[in-house]
């Protein structure tokens, strides 16, 4: 086992012809979930999956569950995967990493003729990036059973598009019960999202679990007036409003290391030059490993949302649409990483996950764990989005290992 390696080339060159989909002019991809692109990157995915061997299982929400039969059926399968949805303006890794390292595993293990005694599994999550609708991970909740499958099928894109309609649209609405099946094991690779790894010159984080994270949508109701007309003591602008709650939430982030909090979308109305802003739409995104700390971050914002209020007349509705709670990986999946990464000598490092990932939502279900590997600068959700290839090979000769240690090979 300690002899097989996966093929650097492969992999490169299976995660370039995916970033052709969508391809954007700054060389990033655009695949948002359940459009036409995403359904070309799926399409493309099942036909890579099948000439492998492969059966492909689509559930209720369109998770996509590619299956390398093991000797021993009657065992759950140890599973492996990520998302082929992209940011609008999206990177070639972000979740593709995942997905096509999967992949590369069981193209590995058939080019060596390794059977093993359970089954393997590559999985697209779907609606990942929670870019089209929201919240992210949308998917994996519903599977993990954090959401239900009528709260995804009525959710709305910004062209009031709902998502069962969008996923029947591209063909992917399976006849599978989402959530019906369990793994042995599941691990995720994907690259880090941030420059802890490249900063400390190591080639794979030992992701140990995911920090807490709460979002929630703010709508601010001022009073549309004239800008001329208007004196500066009778108006109630709602960007000021708005621009008052962006600073403190950041005040808020930094009094709670190593906590983090964000304004990352944010609507004007009417939107007009001459005429004050009177109403404003916005999202706050907040973060933080340790739960009481997130909850005092939450209390927080609460109480910013009623005192900017009142300091500026104005009305500002604060809806949570999204709580994951910190979430620790299984001993014995993070374990098999860590001694892969020993094992095949690369530098490596315990890690907690500060984006969200599928594999946090599957913990809760699941003995999960996942596997970083290093990405240019820590960029990431941008078109300039890169990682090296020996890195990405490091991580699924790490994937490789890891899964062959849960899942056994079968003896001759």
């Amino acid at each position: 086992m300690n002899n097989i390696r996966i093929n650097e080339e492969r992999l490169w060159a299976s995660i370039m012809a995916m970033a052709e989909i969508g391809a954007t002019a700054k060389g990033g991809s655009c695949r948002l979930a359940l459009t036409e692109e995403d359904k070309a990157g799926r399409d493309l995915f099942a036909q890579w999956c099948k000439e492998a061997g492969c059966t492909l299982a689509v559930d209720q929400v369109g998770n996509m569950f590619a299956q390398r039969a093991g000797v021993d059926p009657s065992q759950a399968a140890v599973a492996t995967g990520s998302h082929l949805d992209t940011q609008p303006t999206g990177g070639k890794f972000d979740g593709i990493f995942g997905v096509l390292a999967g992949l590369e595993v069981i193209r590995t293990l058939n080019d060596h003729g390794i059977d093993t005694r359970a089954p393997l599994e590559v999985i697209n999550w779907t609606n990942e990036e929670g870019s089209r609708f929201a919240p992210a991970m949308l998917a994996s909740g519903v599977y993990a059973g954090l959401f239900d499958l009528d709260y995804a099928n009525t959710r709305t894109d910004s062209d009031g598009v709902r998502f069962d309609k969008a996923l029947a649209a591209i063909g992917y609405a399976g006849e599978e019960v989402v959530g019906e099946r369990r793994f042995k094991a599941l691990f995720e690779a994907h690259i880090e999202q941030g420059p802890i790894l490249e900063r400390h010159e190591q080639t794979i984080g030992v992701v140990t679990g995911g920090q807490g994270q709460r979002w929630y949508d703010v709508t601010i109701e001022g009073q549309d007036s004239h800008t001329g007309t208007t004196p500066m003591d009778a108006r109630k602008d709602a960007l000021i409003a708005a621009s008052m709650l962006v600073q403190s939430i950041e005040q808020i982030a930094l009094a709670h290391p190593p906590g983090v909090a964000t304004v990352g979308a944010l609507t004007v109305s009417p939107n007009s030059r001459n005429t004050i802003p009177g109403a404003v739409q916005m999202s706050i995104d907040v973060r933080h490993p340790d739960d009481h700390a997130l909850s005092a971050m939450a209390a927080e914002v609460a109480a910013l949302v009623e005192s900017v209020s009142a300091a500026r007349g104005v009305g500002i509705e604060c809806e949570q649409i999204w709580y994951s709670p910190p979430t620790p990986f299984d001993g014995d999946c993070v374990n098999a990483v860590r001694d892969a990464a020993s094992m095949l000598g690369y530098s490596h490092r315990d890690m907690v996950s500060g984006a969200g990932h599928d594999a946090i939502q599957v913990a809760s279900v699941n003995p999960t764990a996942m596997i970083f590997v290093p990405c240019a600068d820590g960029l990431s959700h941008n078109e300039a989005e890169h990682a090296e290839a020996a890195d990405l090979a490091a991580g699924c000769n790490v994937l490789l290992l890891a899964m062959l240690e849960r899942a056994e090979i079968a003896s001759s």
